[in-house]
């Protein structure tokens, strides 16, 4: 999957061999200007790119399987709703579990309550204990691999189209899988920021309103970190695009190296045979002409 500005390619290699691609208009949720400015862009933009992502694993495996008329792509409401659940398991997985981990050490005598630096250290630690788990535990499903393949081998084709060059299997071979625009250093500074934003900001508003009863008072907190995520993920966005532009600064190769390093595990790689499709796909991307 290769975007370029509005448009969006997707390339898939067919059972028999063919690769295949479709060159079609980038969703958006960002058309209204005051939806592009710094600081409001990130939270619409990680929407938009989660439903552009489905429908392209909805074209991926319809063309993967032998034609089948009854088939089709997801409908609005079907989409809709794989995003709810897929928005719902990542928030349970990394932000109301972790938390209420937490509070499992503040009963073991190992943690303060909530306001305290402890207890946002435990709740920090499993967040990024579960997500980097997480991906270390699908990494090992075949399938998953090959995604993490082909991930690479978008990286590396990039690289080849960026240095100028003209892209070849045999140019973009000699790149790097890893890449600093990536969408899993984008995940990556949206924990760290989760991490540094409950830290300073849960102790405070819990200065002007605070629950007596205890579980009300963490389904309260836990209601208040899901809010914020929404500001979390516009400061994350703005702090990865700031790390791409200059990624020659020392400063901005600091902060890209963690989302590197986790890379390492979100890209594999790739074969040939997996490179000419990121190829086919960045091709249609940046021309019409390109498309076959």
């Amino acid at each position: 999957m290769m975007r370029s500005k509005n448009r969006l390619a997707i390339a898939v290699r067919k059972p028999d061999g063919e690769i295949v691609v479709e060159l079609r208009p980038w969703f958006s949720l960002t058309d209204a200007a005051i939806l592009r400015k710094p600081m409001l862009r990130g939270f619409p933009v990680l929407l938009e790119t989660l439903v552009n992502g489905i429908k392209a694993l909805n074209f991926s495996a319809m063309q993967a399987v032998e034609e089948d008329e009854s088939g089709g792509e997801l409908t609005p409401w079907h989409l809709v709703m794989t995003m709810i659940v897929a928005l719902g398991v990542a928030l349970g997985l990394f932000v109301v579990l972790p938390h209420f981990l937490s509070v499992g050490m503040q009963w073991l005598g190992l943690s303060g309550d909530v306001e305290t630096l402890s207890f946002n250290a435990w709740d920090g630690a499993f967040k990024m204990l579960m997500f980097v788990g997480y991906i270390g535990a699908i990494s090992f499903v075949p399938d998953i691999r090959r995604v993490f393949q082909y991930h690479g081998a978008e990286h590396k084709v990039i690289w080849a189209f960026e240095s100028g060059k003209e892209v070849t299997v045999a140019a973009a071979r000699s790149n790097s899988r890893l890449h600093p625009r990536c969408g899993t250093s984008f995940l990556l500074f949206v924990l760290a920021v989760s991490i540094l934003l409950y830290t300073a900001l849960v102790p405070w508003l819990l200065t002007f309103y605070k629950p007596e009863v205890f579980l009300l008072k963490h389904l309260y907190i836990v209601a208040v970190k899901l809010l914020f995520m929404i500001p979390i993920s516009c400061i994350a966005y703005e702090l990865i695009r700031l790390a791409g532009k200059f990624s020659s600064n020392v400063l901005c190769r600091m902060l890209c190296w963690p989302g590197l390093v986790l890379q390492m595990m979100t890209t594999k790689e790739p074969d040939d045979s997996q490179i000419e499709v990121a190829m086919a796909a960045l091709k249609c991307a940046v021309s019409e002409e390109g498309c076959p």
